[in-house]
Parts: C-alpha cells; sequence; structure tokens
C-alpha cells in the first residue's frame, strides 16, 4: 500500500510513495545498528556540530519546510514556519548542554572510586504523529542523537514528503550515513521493527490505541518505551482572572493548528461569577476567526489534516449535542473544498455528553460550569488523561496551591500549555509516561551504569 501525501485544503493528491517490504527494512535496521555503533565513539563535539549545521539549515530554509507542512497537513503557513524555527531551538539546546547532561556523576560510597556513568542505549524507534511534522521528529532526535543513539522515524502515513525531508536535513548536515533512517513502512510493520534485535528501544507521540499496542510490544520484547498520548486539557478560569488575557491564550491555545494538538486547551472550566462574560467574550473572539488557505499569511484556522478526523469531529459534536450541550457557535463542517470545520463552541458540557469524555481533536471549544473553586478542581483530574493544564488568576499563590492538586504532566499558570526544550514533557495516566526534552528527556534513552572501584 503506497503512502499518499494529500493536500488537505484541495483535496488534490501531491505524490504517492511505495513502502517497504521486511527485507527492505531487516537491511535498514542492521544498517542503522552499524552506523550508531560508530557514532557512539564519535566526540561531544562532533555531535553537537550536527545538531548546530541541522539548526542553521533549518532556519536557512525555513519557508521552504514550512510550505511543506503546509501543503501536506494544513497547518496555517505562518504557524509553520514557526514550527520550523522552534526546532532549530532544540538542536542548538542540545548541542550546547548535551555533554553536559551526559556527565559521570560522582557517588560518595565505601568503594575508593564510585559513579555514575551515561552511554548510549543504541538504536532508538520513534514512531511520530502529523500534527506537528518537524517539531515531533527533532524534538525526538535531538537528544538521542547528541546521547550518541541513533535514531529510526517512523513517521504518520500523510506526511511522507515531511518525513524524507527531514532525512535530507540531517543527511545534509553531516550526519553519517544510516545514525537517521526513515522508515517508509506500514502502520502493521511497527511491531516487526520493535521486535528487531536492532531496535533498543521506542518513542511514540499519538493516540491512547496506538500507544498502547506500542507498549504492549515494546514490553513483550522488553524494549524501554516512552510514550506521549492523548490529552484532554482542562483550562481552569478563576473569579478573578485577567479577562483579555485569559480570552487572548484560550484562543491561541484552542485553535493554534485548528485545534489539532494533544496539549491545546480542551476543557474550559469556569467558576460561576464569570462563566457568562468569558463565554461572551470567547464567542466574539471565536467568530472572529478567519478560515481560508492556510497559504494565506491572514489565515487562522485552516483545514484539518485527514477527512475522517473531520468527520469524527463532527460525529462527537453532534452526539454531544443531542446529549444536552448547547452549541453557541460554529459545530458544522465548512461548505467548501478540502477538510474545513467551522471554529466552535461548545457550552452546558455535562458528564453525560461525549464531549466531556473524549479528546475533541479539532476547533471545538467547550464549556464546562463549575459550581467552585473545588468543583473546577474536580473536573480537571475527573478525566482518563492527564498531559497538560492551565489556571487563570491574578493571585498566582492561590493558582499555585491549586495546580499542586492537579493530575498532569505539567501545569502553566497565566500561560498557555507548551513544549519547551529547557523543561521536562509528557504525562501521566492515559497521556503516557516517561519524558521528552530537558535533562530528563535525554536521560530517558542512556544506560545509568554504576562504576565502583576499590
Amino acid at each position: 500500500m503506497p503512502f499518499t501525501s494529500l493536500n488537505p485544503s484541495t483535496n488534490q493528491l501531491i505524490q504517492t510513495y511505495a513502502s517497504w517490504d521486511s527485507s527492505h527494512l531487516e537491511q535498514a535496521l542492521e544498517k542503522t545498528h552499524r552506523a550508531q555503533q560508530a557514532w557512539a565513539q564519535t566526540s561531544f563535539t562532533q555531535r553537537a556540530e550536527v545538531l548546530r549545521n541541522a539548526a542553521m539549515q533549518l532556519h536557512a530554509r525555513r519557508d521552504q519546510y514550512a510550505i511543506l507542512i503546509t501543503q501536506e497537513m494544513g497547518k496555517p503557513l505562518r504557524e509553520a514556519r514557526a514550527e520550523v524555527e522552534k526546532c532549530t531551538s532544540v538542536c542548538d539546546y542540545y548541542a550546547q548542554h548535551g555533554e553536559e547532561f551526559m556527565r559521570t556523576e560522582p557517588v560518595v560510597t565505601e568503594a575508593g572510586n564510585s559513579y555514575i556513568a551515561y552511554h548510549p542505549l543504541g538504536v532508538v524507534l520513534a514512531v511520530m504523529p502529523w500534527n506537528f511534522p518537524f517539531w515531533q521528529a527533532f524534538r525526538a532526535a535531538a537528544p538521542a542523537l547528541m546521547a550518541g543513539n541513533a535514531l529510526l522515524l517512523k513517521h504518520a502515513p500523510n506526511v511522507p514528503q515531511c518525513a524524507l525531508a527531514i532525512e535530507a536535513i540531517f543527511r545534509d548536515c553531516g550526519l553519517p550515513d544510516g545514525v537517521f533512517t526513515n522508515l517508509m513502512i506500514e502502520v502493521e510493520q511497527v511491531a516487526e521493527a520493535i521486535a528487531s534485535p536492532h531496535v533498543h528501544a521506542v518513542t511514540l507521540t499519538g493516540s491512547e490505541a496506538a500507544g498502547r499496542k506500542v507498549a504492549a510490544c515494546a514490553g513483550q520484547h522488553l524494549k524501554k518505551c516512552v510514550l506521549e498520548l492523548g490529552g484532554s486539557d482542562p483550562f481552569i478560569v478563576l473569579h478573578d482572572a485577567d479577562m483579555e488575557l485569559t480570552v487572548d491564550m484560550a484562543i491561541a491555545s484552542r485553535f493554534m493548528n485548528c485545534g489539532q494538538s494533544c496539549i491545546a486547551a480542551k476543557r474550559f472550566i469556569v467558576v460561576p461569577q464569570i462563566a457568562d462574560e468569558f463565554l461572551r467574550e470567547l464567542k466574539a473572539r471565536v467568530d472572529a476567526l478567519k478560515v481560508g488557505d492556510p497559504m494565506d499569511d491572514a489565515t487562522q484556522i485552516g483545514p484539518m489534516a485527514r477527512l475522517d478526523l473531520r468527520d469524527t469531529l463532527h460525529m462527537q459534536v453532534s452526539d454531544s449535542i443531542a446529549q444536552g450541550a448547547v452549541a453557541v457557535t460554529g459545530c458544522n463542517p465548512v461548505e467548501r473544498e478540502g477538510f474545513f470545520y467551522q471554529p466552535s463552541i461548545l457550552d452546558r458540557v455535562t458528564a453525560d455528553t461525549r464531549a466531556w469524555h473524549e479528546e475533541l481533536f479539532g476547533p471545538v471549544a467547550i464549556i464546562i460550569r463549575a459550581a467552585s473553586e473545588a468543583d473546577a478542581l474536580r473536573i480537571a483530574n475527573e478525566t482518563r488523561f492527564g498531559l497538560g493544564s492551565s489556571i487563570w488568576s491574578k493571585d498566582t499563590a492561590r493558582a499555585e496551591k491549586l495546580a499542586a492538586n492537579i493530575q498532569a504532566g505539567s501545569t502553566f499558570i497565566n500561560g498557555m500549555v507548551k513544549s519547551d526544550p529547557r523543561l521536562p514533557f509528557g504525562g501521566v495516566k492515559a497521556s503516557g509516561y516517561g519524558r521528552e526534552l530537558s535533562k530528563l528527556g535525554m536521560h530517558e534513552f542512556v544506560n545509568a551504569k554504576t562504576v565502583w572501584i576499590r
């Protein structure tokens, strides 16, 4: 079955690519294994130079890569440019700090000398999604490569051009052949790759269902695994929130990338004192969002990435309305070529609706009216997910106390949830386990080896 690159704005075919058979896959795995053994012997200076070269190439060809992202998955071009620039930051960050993160740590014991040494695990398989096709790949690759690992990229089937472009970037920036390899394999072949003795660990960003399958397979073969899965991030608005700032960030957090982000604000949980005001201000801003051609810099909402994703979203919205939620604005597909959906708001969402329990991966904001601040906390935690969260209040000390009780991998106070190379990123509960980014993310795929000398 070929990989298909389809423009979601026009529903027109761009390019198709043949998938590999098992023999081709095995040859690639063997080659990467051999390449990693040599790469692990290189100096941190050499590895940092490769990452800096990658950052420079990303910056120099930003517009070229941004157009590729927009054409393949529909992200507005101005957001695609920002995504490419963010990739430069993660390359530069690990080029600067990677050697420090891998430094041997002395430990005082009864031995004459004892310490923890950090060594690469080997070959890491990265199963990556389409919604941030460059960023997701680079945030996995930069720390893994700097640690001395090799990386195999199994990208989403609808962004093959992005995957091939990323492979070309690493080839052009001086990375030895085979240390970064794009696998043109079907989803069904991921298990075959994980089972290979040439693969030593796996990281996946994607759906909860995909995460469960990969985790089961990795566990069966005793492979280290990091999972960043879905989210239903609470956006808690307290009575003393700065309303202008809060609504500005609500729009950015919910509707960036057409709402197709794991850490987008998914549930706006508002206390009664400000619920009507927040909804009124939010609706005004949502109705003003410009839907259109993502290649136009004035466009704020482009298409969804695939038709099946739009159909699923509309079914979730329609079912929630039938179950008692109130359609405030939007809540229908856009009647035009491509996979567009109206920027939407659902109010009065309760536990009787699908929108309460499921992740809505698209441009739909849901409003949940809490009875009190304590009730808002209860609602925030009443989900199987636990990725990001945010609290909006002028009383940051009180918000910080509330944050301590939210079950999530991160809580942002008066700020939009985002990933940052300097901070660990990941979730709890059904949002996955393990961490990406920062020193912690780099150490996920190293052998922390004890050395004891009499």
